[in-house]
Parts: structure tokens; C-alpha cells; sequence
């Protein structure tokens, strides 16, 4: 979830009170309404030219300078941010993309038994619950953890495909590509950038080499496919590559320092990507004396941009103006009203003040964003701290409740269903819900005690 602001594994990160800059550990697990939106964007006529629902695919992020890209059960689809920054195009990464949806389509993340056999299982199951586990409870320290050290092997194991496999990945690529009236060189290209590591040895390769590996004969194929394409000249498509633009500028000023940003888009570059990177700059040093004019320029230019009034609702936040950043972030709900991460977002201002005043408001906003997203611990402690300004005792400690069965936090559970049946009537749909919270909650108990 990343929006205005970045966020790890679901969980929105503190608004920056002091001057340091934010920091996203490798291996961290990144979300992003925009970025995501982008991405889900690109991929859509692939899906369907391949006959996948779009709403059964995820994509994710993980902070990692390297050129990698994966897909694990589940139809989870993750970029590292190496690969996108690295990217010149949109292109390229619809290849990407479409390559590893071509995995998806051929069931191979699923498949992979050898790889499997290799790996120990007990690791290959703690990565793979550990990387749901980072993207679905919002707990950052569950997917980092599996993400480092020895699990990256037996990841890189599992997902090593073979030459036939990658084989049929690309082969459903081309065909995707071809369907949907898109070049094949963004594909070709991004190959291209990895041609000189299959001469490395095995810890200097990017982990895409590792994983998928690469031949020439792969290459010449793709090659021979673009000179057959009558839509090999077909330029990217012009929104496709603002959105790209955006995305790279995004997460460079998100994740490089501030003078490297500056550097990269220095004042005289008066672009929107420009100016949104240097915004980003500017604002995780909190230097908002300089970061608030860039982005109301933006705002001039672009009035009806929901990720440019997030942005400056985060900025406000972040030096305490929270009517101010509650007036932005409904400016962008106006534009993007389902957006979850703006919802909660929306949410964190009003319930930084310990009062009613926002406390409705605040509990509609968490309710719709929780109706998509109901695996966001930091939503359901937000939703129980509006519940208590509010006095109703009972739903606050319902909303806690949910908190803490997404933690695991299995005492709490049982203390916060106990005082929400004080308040809570009988047979409603929220009593039921408490008692399915209850069981849930002695069932895992019982089974860690037999264990």
C-alpha cells in the first residue's frame, strides 16, 4: 500500500514528524493503491487474452535493488523494485508481466514438485505462509523475516523452472502480446539487459537469472516472433507509459535518498514526474516549506489526481494539520472513492484526535475499506479507537477482537470478545461474528497445546 505513502506488508507507516528520511528494509513487502493500479492496469487485457479473471491475481512489491519477478500458489504476482526501477519502459514491463502470467495460466507456481523435492518443505512452507502472512495480516516483520537469509535460497529452489517450462511461459507471452496488439520488444529488451548474466557465477546473478533460466535459443525465438508480428512497431501506449513515468519516479524518491533524487530530477526538469519525485524528496525529510508548493503546483495542473491530494493529505498529517489533510483526503475520495488505503488513511487523521467530532465519519470510512480488505489489523485498531470516542463500547471491542485474531494475539481475543458480549445483543450478525472469533481463537490454542 503505498500511495502517498509507502506502506510495509499493509500496514501504513507512521506520518514523518522529524526530519530523517523513511526507511524500507530489503526484503520488506510493499503496497501501493497508485503503483498498484498501474500495474493491475497493464496486466488486465493479458489476463483476459489468456481467459483469467483479473480479480484473481495480486500484485505486490518487495524492496530488493535486484531484477526479479515471481509468482507464487495463490496467484500472487511479486516485482522487486530493482526490476521496475531498472525499466525504461512500459514495455518492458508488460513483458515481464506477461511472462510470468503465462506461469500463472500454465498452473507451473503449483507444479514446481522438483523444486519442491529440493528445498526442505518445512522452509518452503514458512516462506510461502510467511510471504501471505506479510501481505494478507499486515504484520511487516512476517514477511521480511522469511524474505531474508537462507529462505531466499529455497525460494530461488522452488521457482527454478525448467527450460520447458520457460519455454511455454514465453511462448504464452508472445501469443498474449500478439492478442492484445502490443510489441513483444519490451520482452526482448528486458532480456537483453540480462544477456551478460548467464556468464556469472551463481551469487553474482540477479535472482531472475537463477530462477528463469535464460538461453539463447529463448532469445532467438522471441526475436523471430517480433520479425513475424505485425504489431512489432506499435509504440506503448502513451497512458501506459505516463503511468509509467509516474511509478518509476515514485518509488526512486521513495526509496533512494534525497540527493540522489535531486540529482536525478534536478529543478530544471519541470515534468510531473519530476516534480512528484522531488514532492516525495522533499517530504520524507520533512522539509514541507518546499515539498507543500511543488505539490499545489501539481494540483493546479492535475485538480482531479486522487494520489496528488493523498499525498498532500499525508503531508499535512505529518506536520499535524489534520483538518487540513482530512479536506485533501476527501478530495481524493471524491476521485478514487473506493481506494482503500485513502479510506484508512482518511481514518489515521481523525482518529489522531481523542474525540466524537470525526468518529462517524471515521467508522464509515473504515467500514467500506474493510468491506474489500478485512485482513488490515491496523483498520480494525483504528475502527475500535473511533468506536470507544464514540462511547459504543461494544463495537470497539468487537473491532479489537478482529485486531487480535489477525495478530494471533489469542489472550486478547478472548479478554475483548468477553467485554463485547456485555454490550453486544444476541443473535445479530456481529454476535455471531464474535463467537466464529472465539472458536477460531480456542481451536488454534487446543492445536498449538496437542503440537
Amino acid at each position: 500500500m503505498m500511495a502517498g505513502t509507502l506502506a510495509v506488508a499493509g500496514l501504513m507507516l507512521a506520518p514523518i514528524t522529524t526530519a530523517s528520511a523513511q526507511d524500507f528494509g530489503n526484503g520488506a513487502i510493499l503496497d501501493d493503491t497508485e503503483i498498484g493500479n498501474t500495474l493491475r492496469a497493464y496486466a488486465r487485457p493479458i489476463l483476459e487474452a489468456g481467459g483469467i479473471p483479473p480479480e484473481s491475481i495480486s500484485i505486490h512489491m518487495i524492496v530488493d535493488d535486484s531484477l526479479n519477478a515471481f509468482v507464487t500458489p495463490g496467484n500472487r504476482m511479486f516485482f522487486h523494485t530493482g526490476l521496475l526501477l531498472k525499466t525504461k519502459t512500459s514495455s518492458e514491463v508488460l513483458g515481464v508481466m506477461a511472462h510470468e502470467i503465462g506461469h500463472i495460466a500454465g498452473g507451473h507456481a503449483v507444479t514446481t514438485n522438483d523444486g519442491m523435492a529440493k528445498a526442505s518443505s518445512i522452509s518452503m512452507l514458512a516462506l510461502l505462509l510467511g510471504v501471505a502472512a506479510g501481505v494478507a495480516s499486515g504484520n511487516p516483520d512476517a514477511g521480511i523475516a522469511v524474505l531474508m537469509g537462507g529462505q531466499q535460497v529455497a525460494l530461488g529452489q522452488m521457482l527454478s523452472f525448467s527450460r520447458s517450462v520457460e519455454s511455454s511461459a514465453d511462448q504464452f507471452a508472445l501469443r498474449a502480446l500478439e492478442e492484445t496488439g502490443q510489441s513483444a520488444k519490451g520482452l526482448y529488451n528486458f532480456f537483453g539487459l540480462l544477456a551478460g548474466q548467464e556468464m556469472l557465477i551463481s551469487a553474482s546473478q540477479d535472482p531472475y537469472m537463477r530462477t528463469h533460466p535464460l538461453t539463447r535459443d529463448r532469445m532467438a525465438t522471441i526475436r523471430a516472433a517480433i520479425e513475424r508480428s505485425s504489431f512489432s512497431d506499435v509504440p506503448p501506449k502513451p497512458e501506459f507509459e505516463r503511468e509509467h513515468r509516474r511509478m518509476v519516479a515514485k518509488l526512486f524518491a521513495f526509496l533512494k535518498p534525497q540527493v540522489t533524487t535531486l540529482q536525478r530530477y534536478p529543478e530544471s526538469d519541470t515534468s510531473i514526474e519530476a516534480r512528484y519525485a522531488r514532492t516525495i524528496a522533499y517530504y520524507r525529510r520533512g522539509q514541507f516549506d518546499k515539498s507543500l508548493p511543488i505539490i499545489d503546483s501539481l494540483l493546479e495542473d492535475e485538480p482531479e489526481d486522487p494520489y496528488f491530494w493523498q499525498i498532500k493529505g499525508d503531508m499535512l498529517l505529518s506536520k499535524s494539520d489534520i483538518d487540513d489533510a482530512v479536506v485533501a483526503y476527501r478530495k481524493a475520495l471524491e476521485y478514487l472513492p473506493d481506494a482503500p488505503e485513502i479510506l484508512i488513511a482518511m481514518a489515521h487523521a481523525m482518529t489522531q484526535r481523542p474525540s466524537a467530532a470525526y468518529a462517524e465519519e471515521a467508522q464509515v470510512a473504515l467500514r467500506r475499506a474493510l468491506a474489500i480488505d478485512r485482513e488490515n489489523p491496523g483498520a480494525w485498531d483504528m475502527l475500535a479507537r473511533s468506536y470507544a470516542y464514540d462511547d459504543n463500547l461494544g463495537m470497539s471491542a468487537y473491532a479489537a477482537a478482529e485486531r487480535a485474531i489477525l495478530l494471533g494475539q489469542f489472550q486478547e481475543v478472548r479478554r475483548y470478545t468477553m467485554e463485547a458480549e456485555k454490550y453486544i445483543e444476541h443473535d445479530t450478525p456481529t454476535w455471531h461474528r464474535l463467537q466464529d472469533i472465539k472458536i477460531a481463537a480456542e481451536n488454534y490454542q487446543e492445536d498449538m497445546k496437542r503440537r
